[in-house]
């Protein structure tokens, strides 16, 4: 599929044959879903912990005698059925992580590609570079008219752009290798660099 390239300030600069194994795929939800919980699955930190019985600061002394008592029995105060004591089968620490092949990860990111292309969401642009200055570009972003928009850069991001898109809300870049499904589906635009499809048919192919 053919594609026109264009520059930051909005004028022609030719065209770009794309790949129909990256970009020409019909999409799938239900592998884009997979790749995207494996990938937030991997980001949580699973640090959630609770006190257990033997963890809360409760004396163990038996809390009154075995039998006369006309009430259930009990040991320490620590018990979970007590007001303060410990909880049972609360949450540990772990990781919530769990595995995904690489071939699947490269078909969703593929199918991902496909969905912003059949969308008529995907913009080729001819490079990421600028003076240096947010002012600048930010101008050039609203005249392109994108609101949320990802930057898919070569295996290098041109710092000077870096540094102006830094303080614009919205806007993303990021190197080929950095590429995720969860980050291109959130995007209302994504932009990918000539550079950029260059490096993504050499990562994927």
């Amino acid at each position: 599929m053919k594609l026109d390239v264009i520059k930051l300030d909005g004028s022609n600069a030719g065209s770009v044959e794309l790949s129909e194994d990256l970009f020409g795929q019909e999409p799938r939800a239900d592998i884009l879903h997979r790749v995207v919980r494996w990938q937030r699955n991997n980001a949580q930190a699973g640090t959630h912990k609770v006190k257990t019985r033997s963890e809360v600061s409760y004396s163990t002394k038996k809390i009154y005698r075995q039998k006369g008592t006309g009430g259930a029995r009990h040991g320490a105060r620590s018990a979970p059925i007590f007001r303060g004591g410990g909880v049972y089968k609360g949450p540990v620490v772990r990781s919530h992580g769990h595995d995904l092949t690489k071939k699947f990860r490269k078909l969703g990111l593929k199918h991902a590609l496909s969905a912003k292309a059949k969308a008529g969401e995907l913009v080729v642009i001819e490079d990421a570079a600028t003076e240096g200055k947010t002012a600048a570009l930010a101008k050039q972003v609203a005249n392109l008219g994108w609101k949320r928009a990802l930057i898919i850069d070569g295996a290098s991001v041109n710092e000077d752009f870096l540094k102006a898109s830094r303080n614009i809300e919205g806007l993303d870049i990021l190197p080929t290798m950095g590429a995720n499904v969860y980050d291109i589906l959130k995007r209302d635009t994504l932009v990918i660099t000539k550079a950029g499809i260059e490096a993504l048919e050499a990562r994927l192919k």
